[in-house]
């Protein structure tokens, strides 16, 4: 197993450490050039602190990573982005990037972990003794070798002794974190599922083919509200106006993946002609079987939803 160890801005930690119950943290990078390839889902990523600090408070398992446009990554994950503001984000951002107070939506690379912790200043660990002073992004460690050895011994003794203390954040074992590597983690959160859609279908809507991406929205098949997991396989990425069709049940998706437009479009709006020119057209669906939506959630959307 990989554990990376990421220089952490000290604001954007005291700002989510401060913070209860979070399920999902974006850990972004000023500078959106390349995307972050150091570890599989469901590998340990962690915080050392800038100086004065230089220790390791806290952590996440990594379940993604990404390249947005600095207003989507707010829009997805807004204040879990480690600011109390938009604003105040690109203030932290624009620190490191040197750019001013300039409106340009740019790009940034995004980190996104699940279930993040953070360490009470006593449960700081030291730095590995092979840290250099010159890493400015962060290094990865093999668990297999001293070091990365050391750091997962480190990791389990305090989740032990939070076990012990009945701290809810480490209260239950976790299985799933501590074998191997899974293509999708579990328990994504909301902006999680929002982004792994949005690339999962390469940022392409699944009826129109539509590429601009503020227009794009992932949608659940079933509503997040009626127990709808935050899963790939409940998940398809449409342009916003068939979104909203889709959630009203004016439009669903058959079990052999086309689209369907319902008759009530015409009854109710006396319209509807651009959606019907749509009605059994193919969905554009990502490659992998196991990203695709599943029959159970479209079967659940046919019959609860749709109007017919």
């Amino acid at each position: 197993m990989e554990i990376y160890v990421a220089v952490t801005d000290n604001n954007w930690y005291k700002y989510l450490a401060d913070k209860a119950n979070i399920d999902e943290v974006n850990f972004w990078q000023p500078s959106g050039k390349s995307r972050f390839h150091a570890l599989n889902p469901g590998d340990l990523f962690l915080f050392k602190l800038h100086s004065p600090y230089n220790k390791i408070a806290g952590g996440g398992f990594f379940a993604h990573s990404s390249i947005l446009p600095v207003s989507l990554a707010w829009d997805a994950f807004e204040e879990k982005n480690g600011a109390s503001s938009y604003r105040e984000m690109r203030k932290l951002i624009e620190k490191y990037r040197k750019t001013g107070t300039t409106l340009e939506d740019y790009k940034i690379g995004c980190i996104i972990l699940t279930d993040p912790f953070f360490f009470s200043e006593d449960e700081w660990i030291p730095q590995p003794e092979n840290w250099r002073k010159n890493i400015v992004r962060g290094k990865t460690y093999d668990t297999n070798e001293r070091y990365g050895r050391e750091l997962w011994e480190e990791f389990q003794l305090r989740l032990q002794e939070r076990r012990l203390a009945n701290i809810d954040e480490f209260a239950e074992p976790k299985e799933s974190k501590y074998g191997e590597p899974v293509l999708i983690k579990p328990r994504l959160g909301q902006g999680s599922f929002r982004i792994l859609v949005t690339d999962v279908y390469q940022r392409k809507g699944a009826v129109t083919q539509e590429k601009a991406l503020p227009t794009l929205e992932a949608a659940h098949i079933k509503p997040f509200s009626e127990s709808g997991p935050n899963d790939i396989g409940n998940g398809i990425l449409f342009r916003s106006d068939i979104h909203r069709l889709f959630d009203k049940g004016y439009a669903t998706i058959s079990p052999n993946y086309h689209f369907e437009v319902s008759g009530r479009i015409k009854e109710e709006f006396h319209n509807g002609e651009t959606y019907y020119k749509m009605h059994g057209s193919k969905l554009h669906l990502p490659g992998k079987k196991e990203l695709k939506p599943k029959l159970e959630f479209i079967t659940w959307h046919n019959e609860n939803v749709y109007l017919g």
